[in-house]
């Protein structure tokens, strides 16, 4: 329909504000503030909800089973299920394999470095999560750049925009599809129009979605993205850290000889941090602490700018000098002494909320760490004690071997790639058959995703694609409890009358727009809400409000549900609005108004683009 508000306001009347309401209302506020002010991990603050909600029973309608009901939930289990799936996938180095074979198309030529991101990445995000298509990625990509000449900062965002477009292909492709087909599906009792979404339900409309995307950023965005990171650039002069790191000589008489590296740490002082073991032409990078020392040997150090002066009278060893790029700390380049490279922490990282412990670090991941980003920002030349947060890179040493295995772990994502990728290659045509199965069955409507994809996991384990114990390392655990928490507040939200009063205050404020002119706007508030909570938090908590603003001005539920949806899964204005956007943060060299300057343009187009198409196939 395309009636305007200013008819529907005749016939809507306005829904009492309950205590209830009221109550429930609170509870999303103290909600926002916790996303907002991220003083608590997102999982936390996702449990401290489900305590609230039913501490608030009498209020809120949600008693003990309702408040864990989200543990249960379709949505919660199939994510998980399909975060399993992914890692399944992503041993058998099928994604990385596509991104190298698509970058020795790319050459020098950013425009075809830039197609050859968007191919590599949109399509699989429509059938992988794309939070680790991303993470995988990333090394390629990086890789593509430097072989090409070209600024990783040129490729990274349009790398982590790519797969969010990509995400809206099918059902599976992000949590938030499926998170909002279970909302969807239980809105379903109230309003007809609205019931679980099918696996391609909005691939048409996806499709638009991802070639408007992707026309835009080969050929327009590249132009209004900066050279952030040099091209080919050496890292210690982009990490600043030369200053930083100097090379000792043990002295003949020195005391430190037959000592450890713990030692000598606490000789020199807690500030420096011994990155190599240099003896005669064999490096130990990350050296351990009972590591004996011998005359003449060369003790790599990273330090503060002072530190570094006082080590100058230092008893027992000789400054000699210090490393001015990468290469002289690997040696010339021998990759078999020591790589160095960047790993950007991960959303579920055990390192969230550390300190960073240089000597734990490198007992617990086997490299030294040389310097540190922290929201794009390099970190000066104090980083031990600095506090990890999601999107933190660090710039390491490490052995290939030890490289190879922090790209299989959920700490870290690795910004090179290994030298010598240990993937289970001869397990990728079966991974791809499991995946094909669990979207056919699901597409046919055989059994329901939850199900196919339950089963795809019992089949990756059984046909050793995964490992039992890599099930768990899979799952992305703060998203999974993310769901679980938000899930009860949206049930308290549409039970205590709070959605429909919110959909109300739209419906009287809009006063005679059009119909698709509130579309619109419910899809312009959508996306910048989720530039600062969570995206399954936002669609939890809008896509209530923009039904009951639809049954109201008398239009299509499905409609209003689809440009939330949608909207969710673009957040492209800043890092933090999505996990992809900070995954690149640190590696592109980025500032926060990067983002702006591509994402803006892009939002508003999408949103058009998208608003459209939503009328046109689905009728507003």
């Amino acid at each position: 329909m395309s009636a305007g508000l200013v008819l529907a306001q005749d016939t809507a009347t306005q829904p009492e504000l309950t205590a209830d309401a009221l109550v429930v209302l609170g509870v999303v506020l103290f909600a926002l503030v916790l996303f907002l002010t991220e003083r608590l991990p997102i999982d936390v603050t996702a449990i401290l909800l489900i305590v609230v909600l039913v501490v608030l029973e009498p209020w809120t309608g949600i008693d003990a089973s309702t408040g864990i009901s989200g543990f249960a939930n379709d949505a919660t289990i199939t994510v998980l299920a399909m975060l399993i799936l992914s890692g399944g996938i992503s041993r058998t180095g099928i994604v990385q394999e596509l991104g190298r074979r698509m970058a020795a198309y790319a050459g020098d030529s950013v425009r075809k470095q830039l197609f050859a991101t968007v191919v590599a990445t949109s399509p699989v995000s429509g059938f992988l999560n794309n939070t680790p298509v991303v993470a995988l990625l990333v090394p390629v990509v990086t890789d593509v750049a430097n072989r090409g000449n070209t600024s990783p900062s040129k490729l990274l965002i349009p790398l982590s925009y790519a797969s969010q477009v990509g995400g809206m292909l099918t059902l599976i492709g992000t949590s938030t599809n499926l998170l909002a087909s279970d909302i969807s599906a239980r809105l379903g009792d109230e309003y007809p129009e609205l019931g679980a979404f099918s696996m391609f339900e909005f691939t048409q409309l996806g499709v638009v979605v991802v070639i408007t995307g992707a026309l835009y950023l080969i050929f327009v965005g590249h132009y209004l993205l900066p050279e952030r990171v040099p091209a080919r650039a050496d890292y210690l002069e982009e990490y600043d850290v030369s200053d930083y790191v100097a090379d000792l000589a043990v002295v003949p008489g020195s005391p430190l000889v037959g000592g450890t590296v713990r030692e000598v740490t606490e000789q020199l002082g807690p500030d420096v941090d011994v990155v190599q073991v240099v003896r005669d032409d064999d490096r130990s990078v990350a050296p351990r602490q009972n590591t004996r020392l011998e005359e003449g040997d060369v003790l790599v150090v990273r330090t503060d700018r002072e530190a570094i002066g006082t080590l100058e009278n230092a008893a027992g060893v000789e400054l000699v000098g210090s490393p001015t790029s990468a290469s002289e700390l690997e040696d010339g380049g021998d990759e078999e002494d020591g790589l160095v490279t960047e790993l950007v922490v991960s959303l579920d990282s055990r390192l969230v909320g550390e300190r960073l412990d240089p000597e734990r670090f490198r007992e617990e991941f086997n490299a030294a760490v040389l310097g540190m980003r922290h929201r794009g920002e390099l970190v000066g030349e104090r980083i031990v004690g600095h506090r990890l947060e999601v999107g933190d890179t660090l710039l390491v040493q490490t052995p290939p071997d030890t490289l190879d295995r922090l790209s299989r772990r959920n700490d870290v994502i690795v910004a090179r790639e290994p030298p010598r990728p240990d993937y289970r290659a001869s397990k990728a045509p079966i991974a791809i058959a499991i995946m094909i199965g669990v979207v056919a069955v699901a597409a046919l409507e055989i059994y329901p995703i939850l199900i196919s994809a339950l089963a795809g996991v019992v089949a990756m384990v059984v046909t050793g694609v995964l490992e039992p114990n890599e099930l768990y390392d899979a799952v992305e655990w703060d998203i999974i409890f993310l769901l679980a928490g938000v899930i009860p507040l949206g049930i308290a939200l549409e039970q205590s009358g709070a959605a429909a009063y919110l959909a109300w205050l739209v419906v009287s404020t809009a006063g005679f727009l059009p119909t698709i002119v509130v579309l619109w706007l419910f899809y312009i508030v959508t996306g910048l809400i989720t530039e600062v909570i969570s995206n399954n938090a936002s669609v939890v908590l809008l896509i209530p409000v923009a039904a009951a603003a639809a049954a109201a001005v008398g239009s299509n539920p499905f409609a209003f549900v689809m440009a939330v949806t949608f909207a969710a899964s673009t957040a492209f204005l800043g890092p933090i609005g999505y996990q992809t956007n900070l995954f690149v943060y640190g590696p592109g060299g980025y500032r926060f108004t990067d983002y702006f300057r591509i994402g803006a343009p892009l939002q508003l187009i999408l949103s058009i683009v998208t608003v459209v198409g939503i009328a046109v196939i689905w009728g507003v």
